[in-house]
């Protein structure tokens, strides 16, 4: 078993649920997001070793929950996944229609709640010489209609990814686009469409897992190639 501890936020589903399965089965101790708490209750139940987790629903914007969770990681943090995210209105509007409003939302989730994050677990993260994963998207450097705003938050979570990763050298931070996979976030981007030929959340688990524990620098990585072709699927 191991002594190693993980915060991962929007762990109740997707791949945060997938990464959580997978580190929890290695031992690893885990501080766990959600914002439905019945959902983070369920998928914390299903863990292999619930015993080693520490639940804490609410929303990453919140600064008191992500104060909850810097305490729940304790002064020793190998691991922080900034997985939690907004897609914004669905259907996807196109630009010109993206209210503010809805705009600011998908910011303050996808781009400035993962580096208050960041600050918060930030000593605990250095005391480990910790690494941190953010979860981005295709959608950061590639132009897709509708995507605008969540693209933009995407792409300003890799810039910010650099400049942490520049500035704190004894830490490791990683941006890492999964590619398309069959999430209810990804589903709601595609109302009434059919996803289920997408890549499931836990086939692009062997990918992150190939970041935790190997050496590579900082940097922004796809998922498709760090693991042999034909893993994700």
């Amino acid at each position: 078993m191991t002594s190693r501890t993980a915060l991962i936020t929007g762990a109740s589903r997707g791949l945060g649920r997938a990464l959580a399965t997978a580190l929890n089965d290695r031992g690893w101790r885990l501080v766990l997001d959600g914002r439905d708490a019945a959902r983070l209750d369920a998928a914390t139940a299903a863990l292999p070793h619930p015993e080693a987790v520490t639940a804490i629903p609410g929303d990453v914007t919140d600064p008191r929950h992500r104060a909850a969770l810097a305490e729940a990681a304790g002064p020793h943090l190998d691991l922080l996944v900034n997985n939690a995210s907004e897609l914004g209105p669905s259907p996807l509007p196109v630009l010109a229609a993206l209210s503010p409003d809805d705009f600011l939302r998908v910011l303050a989730v996808n781009t400035m709640a993962p580096l208050a994050v960041v600050q918060a677990v930030l000593p605990p993260l250095r005391s480990a010489g910790g690494t941190v994963v953010d979860i981005s998207s295709d959608a950061a450097v590639e132009a897709y209609a509708g995507w605008g705003g969540y693209g933009a938050s995407k792409a300003a979570l890799d810039q910010l990814t650099a400049v942490l990763a520049v500035e704190n050298p004894g830490l490791r931070l990683y941006a890492v686009d999964p590619g398309d996979m069959a999430t209810d976030m990804h589903q709601a981007a595609f109302p009434g469409e059919d996803i289920s030929d997408r890549p499931a959340p836990d086939s692009v688990v062997p990918a992150l897992l190939a970041l935790i524990d190997g050496d590579l620098p900082s940097g922004r990585y796809r998922a498709l190639d760090l693991v042999p072709q034909g893993t994700i699927r």
